[in-house]
């Protein structure tokens, strides 16, 4: 551990030391409750620092130490919690916090890459006894992590004799704000972005990290209005931004705007953002989940005409999609759809649907499934067999478990 401060912290000293066993006890319960909020609420993505809030318990130095020391090992969830406890009223972090919150950053998988940036960010912060880093600071720290971490690019054209056009701080900036959106702390790399966009131009990842960062935190207008922002200052989104933007809008119900979006990829969209099968998947399951059946099918003749030919992970999202919403017959009519254009299932995705079907524990619908997969010549597979066996095992049917068994043999 890196020791930027003399002091050092212990719950509990030696014998030498009178303890007050229940200021102790007291302590481990505001340390208890804290992080079973935290926990509660860490897949609530902007839920956490409300839930925090809702609280009402006193912040202490040993209170944060302690919370920070449950989470050593889930540094997203600690530096949102480290953030929000910055952020309150009567507390201000000691030596001591940030000690221990650049330890859990610099001890993760990310050390290498965004939380050294954060590493420091937070060390300036400590020394100067400051709450926030000035732009000019940032920017110093970003142009001196690019020079020590993200030198191949310069060093590239420099041999080279390339101009650069853009500006080495951008690199680092975006990872900075990667780190901040997979943090879900959105509004906070938003923020960053507006402070200092007019120093640093973004460029096209800037822009994709904030989109994906708001469809990360189910947010799709303010994804949305980035989108639009980034097409007009002539940025490309990529397909793995539409993607997540579509599938963000279909989760809060938006339809419409889903579809205009989906369209607006078809008709206008460059060719690194045209549709692709996976795109199609996602629309797809999202009209089955709306009992929108004739769109689902027109949609599937419009993806084999513009040549986005669908794959295996195709027909198990699909297909997947559809049994987990109980359109099963649904899910059949889409096989017989695909069959009738020339492209019928093959064992790998009757395997995936029969996947589905088994571990829902549908031994009707996966009887039937098997029959069709026989009637229509496509043999069996070891796979297929050992679902069949493992699903009447897991329902308590050691009968049904031997006579497939028993098939297989023969």
């Amino acid at each position: 551990m890196r020791n930027y401060c003399s002091e050092t912290v212990s719950v509990i000293q030696n014998s030498s030391f009178s303890v007050n066993v229940e200021e102790v006890n007291g302590l481990e319960s505001y340390v208890d409750k804290v992080y079973n909020s935290l926990m509660d609420s860490s897949l609530g993505f902007n839920n956490l620092e409300n839930a925090l809030d809702q609280l009402g318990v006193p912040l202490s130095t040993p209170l944060v130490t302690g919370v920070l020391y449950r989470l050593r090992y889930d540094e997203k969830i600690a530096f949102r919690f480290f953030t929000w406890a910055g952020c309150q009223q009567n507390y201000s972090h000691e030596p001591c916090a940030y000690n221990d919150m650049m330890d859990i950053l610099s001890c993760t998988k990310y050390k290498t890459k965004q939380f050294r940036i954060v590493c420091d960010m937070l060390e300036y912060m400590k020394r100067h006894n400051k709450n926030t880093v000035p732009v000019e600071v940032l920017l110093t720290i970003l142009r001196r992590y690019t020079e020590k971490y993200l030198t191949r690019v310069q060093k590239l054209a420099k041999k080279k004799r390339i101009r650069v056009k853009t500006q080495p701080e951008i690199n680092a900036f975006n990872l900075l704000l990667d780190a901040l959106c997979k943090c879900c702390l959105v509004e906070d790399a938003e923020g960053l972005y507006k402070k200092v966009r007019k120093r640093i131009k973004p460029n096209a990842d800037t822009h994709n990290i904030l989109v994906f960062g708001w469809c990360r935190v189910r947010n799709p207008t303010r994804a949305m209005k980035f989108l639009e922002e980034m097409i007009e200052l002539g940025h490309k989104p990529d397909n793995f931004t539409y993607n997540a933007a579509l599938d963000t809008f279909f989760k809060a119900g938006m339809i419409t705007e889903a579809l205009n979006l989906f369209e607006f990829m078809r008709t206008k969209g460059s060719t690194i953002s045209s549709p692709t099968a996976k795109t199609y998947a996602i629309v797809i399951v999202a009209l089955v989940q709306n009992d929108r059946m004739e769109e689902c099918f027109e949609l599937t003749g419009h993806m084999i005409s513009n040549g986005c030919l669908p794959d295996v992970s195709t027909y198990k999202d699909i297909i997947e999609g559809m049994c987990l919403n109980g359109k099963i017959d649904e899910a059949y009519k889409f096989l017989d759809e695909m069959g009738n254009k020339g492209y019928p299932p093959d064992i790998v995705t009757y395997n995936c649907f029969l996947k589905v079907l088994c571990d829902n524990k549908k031994s009707e619908e996966a009887l039937k499934l098997y029959g069709r997969m026989i009637e229509f010549g496509c043999l069996p597979s070891v796979q297929t067999y050992n679902m069949l066996i493992s699903m009447f095992f897991d329902m308590d049917d050691p009968d049904g478990a031997f006579e497939t068994w028993h098939e297989m043999e023969e």
